[in-house]
């Protein structure tokens, strides 16, 4: 199972490559804060990416389940981490309690996912998946990920020059 947090969610369907999602085998899903915090806070700002996750939910692209229960030890251990969101708890918190892996980009959650044994995977992951799996070429990669920065994602020069390797690497 992968469990999506919002900036994966927001970069993919910003850039208009929220389809890739559906290259990942394994079920797919939000918990209810991350869905809150795209799509209905994003419909009311007017955010056409809101639209798009909301549509993919209605498609069965993307699943939505309730937030982990705030008594479990994990979640009250999670919550004492200021820099980590409502949303992020319940991401990291539904990955480890289902077995599977956190989709999200924001290194410090990404350092407590590695902390607390929770596998994650980010944006990138996603796209390199989608060229693996053969839902898409390499040109169409490297179009996605630039697509993506194009829409503001963050991604060091470091870390985009490994991505480059891995599309080419990949073919």
């Amino acid at each position: 199972m992968y469990v999506f947090d919002a900036t994966p969610l927001i970069s993919l369907a910003s850039a208009d490559r929220l389809e890739l999602v559906s290259s990942l085998a394994d079920s797919r899903c939000m918990p209810e804060s991350v869905y809150d915090e795209v799509v209905t806070t994003g419909i009311e700002a007017g955010h056409a990416d809101a639209r798009r996750v909301e549509r993919a939910v209605e498609d069965g692209m993307l699943a939505v389940e309730p937030d982990p229960d705030p008594e479990v030890p994990l979640v009250e251990r999670l919550s004492r981490a200021k820099a980590l969101s409502e949303a992020d708890v319940a991401v990291l918190a539904l990955a480890r309690e289902r077995d599977g892996t956190a989709v999200m980009d924001e290194a410090y959650g990404r350092s407590v996912a590695d902390t607390e044994g929770i596998q994650t995977r980010g944006t990138a992951y996603v796209v390199l998946h989608a060229q693996r799996s053969g839902r898409i070429g390499p040109v169409e990669s490297r179009a996605a990920i630039d697509d993506l920065l194009d829409v503001g994602w963050y991604c060091a020069p470091d870390l985009y020059a490994r991505i480059l390797e891995k599309i080419e690497e990949i073919g």
